[in-house]
C-alpha cells in the first residue's frame, strides 16, 4: 500500500483530497498546523496518522515511509496573502522549495504542487487581453499570492530530474462542499448568500471571467497525477478547470440549482467599480495528456453544498471560521489576548494577589 503525506490534509481542499485518496486505498499521513481546528479531519482522523506542524520547519523525518507528497498547504487567496506578505512568502514559495528539497534528499519521488489560476489574471481594464490562456501563455503575476505560487512552480520545475517528478495544477476557483467549509469562494458564497438572504449580489456587474472546478474533481486530478507515468508529469504544469464562466453566468446557474429545492433568490448587480480579477484558461492538455475531465457542474455541486450545509450544521454563516482572512485575524486577536497567560482565564503570570503579594 503506497503512503502519501498530504500537506495542508485538515484544511478546504486537503480534507476531500484525504478522503478520496483514503477511498481509492492510500495510507494517509497529514502534516498541517491546524490553524482551522480539526474540523476538518472529522471524517478522517480514525483512519490516518495526523502531525501537528509547521510546513516551513518540519523536520525531515516527517518522510519516513511515505511515497509521495502532495502539497495543497499555505495560505490561500489574495486578502489573506496581503494581510501578510511574509508568512505568505515563507508558506506558499519558501516551504515548498524546502520541502521538495527534503523529498529529493529522502528519495521521494512524486511531489503534486498546488497552484493558481490567478496567476493568469490580467485585470478587465483591457478587453484585448482578455483571452484564454494555457500552459504555455506567457505570465507575469503582481499580487502577493499569484507570485508566490508561480515563484515556488519555478523552484520546483528547476529541481526536476531523473530522480525526482515535480507536478503543477493551476486550479481554477474551487466551489463545493468540505468538512472544513469555506464561504469565501464565488459559488459557495453564493450558496451562501442564497441561504441566508435570498439575494445574490453581482459586483462589477458579474462581468468578470472566471475558470471553476469542484473540489472533488480538484481532488481527482491531484490523483490522476500521482498515479500517471513520471514521464507524462515531470516538470508539468496542467490548468484545472471545468470550464469558464462570467460571474453573472454563475448566479443564474446557482439562482436555477437552488430553486429545484424549493429556494427563490434575487439577483442584484452592482455596476460600481471595484478591483477585480478576470482570466480565462484552457484544461485541454491534462485532458489530452491524462485522460482527465472534471464531471461534476455548478448546479450539481450548489444542490449538495445545501444538504450538506444543513447535514452538518454549518449554517452559521457569520462565524469567521469560514472566511480565510477573517479567521486569521481572530488568531491574531486572541494571541495578543492570550499573551500574558497560557489561558483566557488564568491570571498572568506575575500579577499581584488580591492580598498585595506578587
Amino acid at each position: 500500500m503506497s503512503k502519501v503525506l498530504v500537506v495542508g490534509g485538515g484544511g478546504y481542499v486537503g480534507a476531500v483530497l484525504v478522503e478520496e485518496l483514503l477511498a481509492q486505498g492510500y495510507a494517509v499521513r497529514i502534516l498541517d498546523r491546524l490553524y482551522y481546528g480539526r474540523q476538518g479531519l472529522c471524517e478522517v482522523e480514525d483512519r490516518v496518522e495526523v502531525v501537528v506542524d509547521d510546513m516551513r520547519t518540519v523536520d525531515a523525518s516527517i518522510l519516513e515511509g511515505i511515497d509521495a507528497v502532495i502539497n495543497v498547504g499555505g495560505l490561500s487567496n489574495d486578502p489573506t496573502a496581503e494581510y501578510n506578505p511574509r508568512a505568505n512568502y515563507e508558506m506558499n514559495t519558501s516551504a515548498t522549495g524546502y520541502l521538495a528539497n527534503l523529498c529529493k534528499r529522502a528519495g521521494v519521488r512524486r511531489f503534486v504542487f498546488a497552484s493558481s489560476c490567478s496567476i493568469y489574471d490580467r485585470g478587465v481594464a483591457d478587453g484585448e487581453l482578455d483571452i484564454v490562456q494555457d500552459e504555455a501563455s506567457p505570465v507575469d503575476p503582481k499580487a502577493a499570492y499569484s507570485k508566490s505560487k508561480f515563484e515556488a512552480e519555478q523552484i520546483l520545475r528547476e529541481l526536476a530530474d531523473d530522480d525526482f517528478c515535480p507536478v503543477i495544477l493551476r486550479k481554477g476557483t474551487i466551489y463545493g462542499f468540505s468538512p472544513r467549509m469555506r464561504y469565501d469562494l464565488v459559488v459557495n458564497t453564493f450558496v451562501k448568500d442564497a441561504l441566508s438572504k435570498r439575494v445574490l449580489r453581482l459586483h462589477f456587474g458579474g462581468e468578470m471571467w472566471r475558470p471553476l472546478v469542484d473540489i472533488r474533481d480538484a481532488a481527482r486530478a491531484y490523483i490522476a497525477c500521482l498515479q500517471a507515468e513520471e514521464s507524462l508529469v515531470r516538470g508539468e504544469i496542467f490548468n484545472i478547470s471545468q470550464g469558464n464562466y462570467r460571474i453573472s453566468e454563475l448566479a443564474l446557474r446557482v439562482r436555477k440549482a437552488l430553486s429545484s429545492l424549493g429556494i427563490s433568490v434575487e439577483i442584484r448587480p452592482d455596476y460600481g467599480y471595484r478591483g477585480v480579477r478576470s482570466y480565462r484558461v484552457s484544461a485541454r492538455k491534462i485532458e489530452h495528456t491524462l485522460g482527465f475531465k472534471p464531471l461534476v457542474s455548478v448546479e450539481e455541486s450548489a444542490c449538495d453544498m445545501v444538504r450538506k450545509i444543513e447535514a452538518y450544521g454549518y449554517s452559521d454563516f457569520d462565524n469567521p471560521r469560514y472566511y480565510n482572512i477573517r479567521w486569521m485575524k481572530v488568531l491574531e486577536e486572541s494571541l495578543e489576548i492570550t499573551k500574558l497567560s497560557d489561558s483566557v482565564f488564568e491570571a498572568p503570570k506575575a500579577a499581584v494577589s488580591m492580598e498585595g503579594e506578587v
